[in-house]
């Protein structure tokens, strides 16, 4: 049969003799979309509805060709709809179940491209009205309630995969279906529904965590985001054990009264006191095979890029085009998984711990995967994993294959992503990346772990084709305490940023992410064997008549004590040499002459050198935050799929289930 007669729900086309045949599940969805209500006539109407086998392509195609007043004039049919599937959930029929899902996903799914088009046209649309128009505002409360009991129930139960899977799509379509999250008043629900421990018991089992914990983690991140800044302030009577609260902050006491401040999102707390290790390890793993999968694709591609037509060419004329031909493969970044790697550092210290889980490295271990569902084309980065690469528990760790660990992936995907900054996405998302690393140089445990000589690892860190160096070779990159790594990937992007259009933010946190590493070393007297020289150099921009001129010589005068080191040193360094006639001196030797010499040196005594303003994200980064959670969902939402499943591989999951 045709696929335009699939859609159409047509049995048998019409002819001059026989009227078209239609299914008997499209013939009660027209009775739907009429006036009346289609139980009147058939009081088991909604029961047989969903025995059916549901055909989406017809009830989306008959729900996107209604303009606004006839969708208003079916609205009560539309709220039976719904309601009947969020009962329907409660059934312990199988198949009645599965259809229940897929109706509802394909009607807040219509509904939903429906309401955004309103919303575009009048930006004043809120989650009011798709509340109104999905199931009626005085009926709300108690659909949403048993909505999400329904859902927790099918996330935490142990059966089909299939419909976990559809749960969590339901509960995105949900969450995105406003572009700004914090006007989504349908999310109101689901704080006060909470389906937090649910998402956790899934990222903490093995086999749920492989086939959703992508949907997990970025469902948690996002919903971690609704309302974030906004407080509720109470005066309670001071109690005794106050330390036993755990979703409060008291910020204030006095006598025998105390101010307390509590979030409006549960789940914001929720999630900073999380301190179950499967479940920390589980998001780790999830965190970092998607970010492994995006290092692992950019890599396929340059390879694939340098070895084709132009790497042939530029061979022959030179590398005059190499930027733009590394332009071309700095791809669209996974934003969402990001953003969920970000609130993990940034909300629970107990997650410090995850980055620094050691593990064979992604892409060099592989094991065997069952096939997953065939999904629509995603941009490069967006794809989520169908499965874990990695165990712990499944694939111990071998002397002769490279460890790696989430942070060690996180660098690298940071340094494709800091490459190139010139549009205002991978800015954005270049960033974030230093802001989740500035929340790293924060925390004492991650500084304590950076800077172990007992931790070494070769860091493969991308690095942008330059015409005057050469790519550096994989196998001779020494082992070093990761926080070298992190200095060169600072290092690096303010060596390769030198442009016109002078990324003054992202060179600023640069420079703060260096200033707290060197502020923990001084603290905890820790002496770095790094070369330093890279980093000092980038002054000479003082020598250069360029905008930034004045404030890099104003850097410059302010160095002056390195300046005196130098100028002290150096002529001692020198007569030493020509005195014992030597050519180049040796590390002992340099030593010796900077020992005979110290007590000569004068220096300036400098105050509050080790002193930093700590990272406040409400102050000074909500309007950015904002802005990225809105383009995350409208991403997710725009990449949601609602096909991927058939009514045949649901009904062979149901058939092995005991």
């Amino acid at each position: 049969m045709a696929q335009v007669e699939k859609r159409g729900g047509l049995l048998r086309k019409s002819s001059a003799s026989k009227k078209p045949l239609k299914e008997k599940v499209v013939l009660m969805y027209d009775e739907i979309f009429m006036t009346e209500d289609p139980s009147k006539c058939s009081p088991r109407f909604w029961e047989e509805l969903f025995l059916m086998k549901v055909n989406l392509e017809y009830l989306e195609g008959k729900l996107e060709s209604l303009d606004g007043e006839e969708l208003m004039k079916i609205k009560d049919n539309i709220n039976c709809l719904f309601q009947h599937c969020i009962q329907a959930l409660g059934e312990e029929h199988p198949i009645r179940v599965v259809n229940a899902l897929q109706n509802s996903f394909s009607s807040l799914q219509t509904l939903c491209a429906l309401i955004r088009g309103v919303h575009q046209k009048n930006k004043s649309t809120s989650g009011f009205d798709i509340i109104n128009m999905l199931m009626g505002f005085d009926k709300a409360e108690l659909c949403m309630k048993n909505l999400m009991e329904s859902l927790d129930s099918l996330l935490c139960a142990e059966g089909s995969e299939s419909l976990k899977s559809l749960c969590l799509k339901l509960l995105l379509c949900l969450v995105t279906v406003t572009d700004n999250i914090s006007q989504n008043t349908i999310l109101e629900y689901v704080m006060i529904n909470s389906i937090f421990e649910a998402i956790l018991q899934i990222l903490s089992h093995p086999p749920s965590r492989r086939e959703h914990g992508y949907d997990a983690v970025v469902l948690l991140a996002l919903l971690v985001n609704y309302r974030k800044y906004e407080l509720r302030v109470r005066l309670e009577k001071l109690k005794k054990s106050s330390n036993a609260i755990s979703d409060r902050i008291i910020i204030k006491s006095q006598c025998s009264d105390q101010i307390v401040v509590w979030s409006v999102n549960p789940y914001i707390v929720k999630l900073s006191i999380v301190d179950d290790e499967a479940t920390l390890n589980g998001m780790g793993l999830v965190i970092a095979q998607a970010l492994s999968e995006y290092n692992r694709q950019y890599k396929d591609k340059e390879e694939e890029h340098q070895s084709g037509f132009f790497s042939a060419l530029t061979n022959m004329v030179g590398s005059m085009f190499i930027a733009d031909a590394h332009e071309k493969i700095s791809v669209q970044t996974n934003e969402a998984i990001l953003l969920a790697l970000y609130e993990a550092v940034h909300l629970n210290r107990n997650f410090i711990t995850v980055l620094a889980q050691s593990h064979p490295e992604m892409g060099l271990v592989t094991t065997p995967v069952s096939p997953a569902p065939t999904t629509p084309a995603t941009p490069l980065g967006t794809t989520p994993p169908s499965s874990d690469v990695i165990s712990s528990v499944e694939l111990p760790l071998d002397a002769d294959v490279q460890t790696s660990n989430l942070l060690i992936t996180f660098l690298k995907y940071s340094s494709i992503v800091m490459q190139d900054t010139k549009d205002e996405h991978r800015l954005h998302s270049g960033k974030l990346c230093l802001i989740i690393l500035t929340c790293i140089a924060e925390d004492q445990y991650a500084n304590a772990f950076l800077h172990d000589d007992n931790m070494n690892f070769r860091v493969n860190l991308h690095r942008m084709p330059m015409r005057h160096r050469k790519k550096a070779a994989d196998k001779n990159l020494p082992c070093r305490p990761l926080v070298c790594a992190v200095l060169d990937l600072m290092v690096e992007f303010i060596v390769t940023h030198m442009m016109k259009e002078f990324p003054m933010d992202l060179y600023v946190r640069c420079i703060q992410v260096v200033h707290k590493l060197l502020c923990y070393q001084k603290k905890c007297r820790v002496r770095l064997h790094y070369t330093w020289r890279e980093l000092w150099s980038v002054l000479r921009l003082s020598t250069n008549a360029g905008q930034w001129k004045e404030a890099a010589s104003k850097v410059t005068h302010a160095l002056v004590n390195i300046r005196a080191i130098i100028n002290h040193f150096n002529p001692k360094i020198e007569s030493y040499a020509a005195v014992n006639h030597i050519s180049q001196l040796s590390e002992e030797q340099v030593l010796e002459v900077v020992r005979a010499n110290y007590d000569t040196l004068t220096l300036k005594l400098q105050d509050g050198l080790d002193q930093y303003e700590r990272y406040s994200e409400q102050h000074k980064e909500a309007a950015f935050f904002k802005e990225l959670v809105r383009s995350i969902s409208t991403n997710v939402r725009r990449n949601l799929a609602f096909h991927t499943l058939s009514q045949e591989v649901l009904l062979k999951e149901f058939s092995t289930i005991s």
